[in-house]
């Protein structure tokens, strides 16, 4: 194939860059038309992320997109531009085959507010975006949760579902019909994408309808019937939801792939769980993720010839299989993985085998600096520390299924086999916060486990849903919950009574002290008998008699220290101390004897795993997650549940309006630990984060975060109706659908549906006339009328003097309060935003809303 090598300049300063192969070259896409893909062609996608955080370490991904209609000849045009590419740009990417409507949640992750797909081939004239175009008559299926897609589709009510979003475009008017079964988080995404649309290729200047009931929406099933025809019997039922779930998603095989020969070999190697050093450096290998995805990977010194014979091996193994032709295929290399495929191992080291894992692999310990805590959200995230737990502390037992307070006094002190509720309120920034650890230790019963949560969701009653909750395993800590206690957390194996010190329990206890630092020290009960020291660690030894410090050969300073200041909780006896190699008979007779035991106690495997993002939803009682790449803020919307996985800690972030689900967050992180194909601890802190409350342990994950991005915040219908003003009126349009004219086509249903699509819709376009022929009431109606976000009442010319700093009631007659700014010209648009309205208006809605209020026109 004879392919253009001379490859577009590509701007450092952009992350995203997309081509689309036309004649078997690179033709660069405009930046206003990124998100719009035509069926009969393929694309390549550039995404250079400007990593905002110099700790993460984000690959590069190259994407080749294939449309549904696309020639093998545009296909294989597009992956020899990727070789093309990566032989320019170099291999420290990630690469991707991406198939219409399955693509991965990374090529969703850069099309905000979701993926549209076109119609037309080599005979359009490839007009991604045509500004202030009416000339146009199509029908959009939108479809999606987080990631949302809509794609052109007949002109005919056969297209449409109970439970699906489907926007039928005439030009000036956009008229958006819900399906009766289609929750608000979709009516609220589709209406996202519409005013999108709205906004890209009609610069703002057009009308939007939106249908919630047919019944209350007269006048707008009056154009939809004009154009669609009368529709014929019931509308068909709701499309099933065919997400992978979680359980769908845990089970991966690993294949060596080699030529022999002629012969292609297909090598099984392991199932899970998977380790890192099963890759060797000089093969190339494939991982089959239960034919949800597969992922090639690229050893650095395997040859030239198996490197780019990556895709069509992959491919092979797709067709070998029986797997979708449109399973997505990750090609990554060594050293370059994405943090997807990091995590399909039970841990992973940065250059394992040519660094020891103790390199990077070796949590860097960053000292507590707590003055910074509460100006640098990302030192809270990284230390895991709020504050350094100086504030309030309220503390409850769970006994006979309720809250029992505790004693100040004997704060800190836990019995293995109970539960505990600890309040601890804090101020940041003069304002008051609250965190409520829920501390289940490892012998209590399930029972106590259920009353705990229960008594918790009280407490949050209480305080009016202002609590952050942290769900704790014995043993599992996190430094903050420490630091509360100021290093004296001490948890016996019982505690009977009100006596905390548990001195009707046997005479011996041993008690392992662990830490150097009251943010880190733990001191537990263990069994008293030899086998249970260490000669890293300081133990505590109480008889009837004596309190004995035990330190082993390999403690330090630190630790000895951190005993001596819990020693007091777990003995008032005489203190004595014993180095290890010179313990008294006596010593080794109240443990039972001499044992063997542990010379030094092994680091913790820290993995050099980056923070991921999940929108989470249920189908069938099972977990779904949809990945959303590279985060930020403006993907946390109202209506989600957020899994954001730390890796030390996984945080559920409510949404205010996501409803019954809340219920299912606790559970929905237990089920994301337990199908973690690494092997997660079911003992990781899971944290319930309610939207507005978030602490600065989860905010600091986030590159820049808003406080009071929320209270810019519209519901669906106040979007809807286009006013924040409760008083404001929606206009209603009523049309003179005899303009309209169209050819019927008795009993199928349609009206002039015989057009394919928005290509062909110049010919036999919906005419309107310029005045839109429309009457604009003033009278309050349904919300399931219309939007009238641009009134036609006025044009785009009035003076700012009459817009600027007024009062909805001072308005001109026929302005939108909510758009005032719309009917400013173009020139003195541009003079006081400093962009021009199309640029304005594809920016995120609360951006748009900090402008105005600056700006005086909110």
């Amino acid at each position: 194939m004879d392919i253009n090598k001379d490859l577009p300049a590509i701007d450092s300063h952009r992350n995203l860059h997309i081509w689309i192969i036309e004649n078997l070259k690179m033709v660069p896409v405009p930046e206003r038309a990124y998100g719009s893909f035509f069926e009969e062609y393929c694309y390549i996608i550039l995404h250079v992320p400007q990593n905002p955080k110099a700790t993460w370490e984000i690959s590069s991904n190259l994407h080749y997109w294939i449309g549904k209609e696309a020639g093998t000849e545009a296909q294989g045009a597009a992956e020899a531009f990727m070789q093309l590419l990566e032989e320019a740009l170099g291999d420290r990417m990630v690469q991707h085959r991406e198939a219409q409507g399955h693509e991965s949640d990374c090529f969703h992750s850069y099309f905000h507010p979701g993926v549209i797909y076109r119609k037309g081939g080599p005979g359009s004239d490839l007009k991604h975006v045509e500004t202030n175009m009416y000339n146009i008559q199509r029908l959009l299926h939108i479809i999606g949760r987080k990631h949302v897609s809509a794609t052109e589709v007949e002109l005919s009510w056969n297209s449409f579902n109970k439970g699906d979003i489907f926007l039928l475009d005439l030009g000036k008017v956009m008229i958006q019909w819900n399906g009766p079964e289609t929750s608000i988080a979709k009516k609220a995404r589709g209406l996202a994408l519409t005013c999108s649309l709205r906004d890209r290729e009609r610069g703002g200047r057009a009308q939007i309808g939106v249908v919630d009931n047919e019944a209350e929406a007269s006048d707008l099933m009056q154009i939809m019937e004009v154009v669609l025809g009368c529709r014929r019997g019931s509308l068909r039922a709701a499309v099933p939801n065919k997400s992978i779930n979680q359980l769908q998603k845990a089970n991966v095989r690993l294949y060596h792939v080699y030529e022999r020969g002629k012969d292609l070999v297909v090598q099984e190697l392991a199932t899970c769980p998977l380790t890192q050093d099963l890759l060797q450096e000089k093969h190339c290998y494939i991982l089959d993720q239960c034919g949800f995805k597969i992922y090639v990977w690229r050893g650095r010194r395997s040859s030239l010839q198996e490197k780019k014979a990556a895709f069509s091996r992959a491919v092979g193994f797709i067709r070998a299989k029986g797997y979708p032709t449109y399973t997505n295929v990750e090609v990554v290399n060594d050293s370059a993985e994405s943090v997807a495929f990091k995590q399909l191992f039970r841990t992973w080291f940065k250059d394992l085998g040519r660094k020891k894992p103790g390199g990077s692999g070796t949590r860097i310990q960053v000292k507590l600096d707590v003055g910074k805590l509460h100006n640098q959200p990302e030192l809270a995230a990284q230390l895991r520390m709020v504050d350094d737990g100086s504030g309030k502390v309220e503390m409850w037992r769970i006994q006979n299924l309720a809250r029992q307070p505790v004693d100040p006094k004997h704060h800190g002190q836990l019995s293995a086999g109970s539960c505990y509720l600890v309040l601890y309120t804090y101020q940041k920034l003069g304002r008051v916060q609250y965190i409520l650890y829920l501390w289940q230790g490892h012998q209590a019963t399930t029972d106590e486990t259920k009353a705990l949560i229960c008594n918790a969701e009280e407490l949050d009653l209480v305080y009016q849903g202002a609590l952050v909750q942290v769900h704790v395993t014995m043993g599992s800590e996190p430094p903050h919950f420490l630091a509360i206690f100021q290093g004296q957390l001490v948890v016996f194996q019982e505690i009977t009574g009100d006596n905390q010190r548990g001195q009707s329990a046997p005479g011996t206890r041993l008690f392992h002290v662990q830490g150097t630092e009251s943010h880190n020290t733990r001191t537990f009960e263990v069994p008293a008998r030899a086998s249970s020291l260490s000669s890293s660690d300081v133990f505590l030894l109480v008889t009837a008699d004596a309190c004995y410090f035990w330190f082993g050969k390999g403690c330090n300073g630190d630790q000895r220290e951190m005993a001596r200041m819990v020693v007091n909780v777990v003995s008032g006896n005489n203190k004595e101390t014993v180095l290890e190699g010179q313990e008294p008979p006596y010593f080794w007779e109240v443990l039972g004897g001499r044992a063997p035991y542990a010379s030094k106690r092994l680091p913790e495997e820290a993995s050099s795993f980056q923070p991921r993002l999940f929108e989470c939803s249920s189908q069938m009682g099972c977990l779904v997650l949809t990945e959303v790449v590279f985060f930020s803020q403006e993907d946390l919307d109202k209506h989600d549940i957020i899994l954001l996985d730390t890796w030390q800690e996984v945080f559920l972030w409510l949404g205010e309006a996501a409803g019954e689900w809340k219920k299912e967050a606790v559970t929905w992180g237990r089920e994301y630990l337990k199908t973690h194909l690494a092997g997660r601890s079911l003992a990781t802190p899971i944290v319930l984060v309610k939207q507005g409350h978030e602490p600065p342990t989860f905010t600091g994950w986030f590159f820049a975060w808003d406080p009071y991005k929320w209270m810019n915040n519209q519901s669906y219908k106040e979007v809807m109706e286009g006013s924040l003003g409760s008083g404001s009126a929606i206009s209603e349009i009523t049309v003179e659908v005899n303009n309209f004219q169209p050819s019927q086509q008795p009993g199928n249903g349609t009206g002039p549906s015989a057009l394919k699509g928005s290509q062909d819709s110049s010919q036999k376009e919906l005419e309107l006339d310029p005045s839109m022929n429309a009457t604009v009431t003033s009278t309050r109606t349904s919300a399931s009328t219309c939007v009238s976000d641009t009134c036609s009442a006025v044009s785009g010319n009035l003076p700012r003097e009459q817009l600027m700093h007024k009062d909805a009631a001072d308005l001109p007659q026929g302005v939108d309060p909510a758009r005032r700014e719309f009917y400013l010209s173009d020139s003195d648009f541009q003079d006081i935003f400093g962009k021009s309205k199309e640029e304005f208006y594809s920016m995120a809605k609360w951006k748009q809303q900090q402008e105005k209020k600056k700006l005086g026109f909110f």
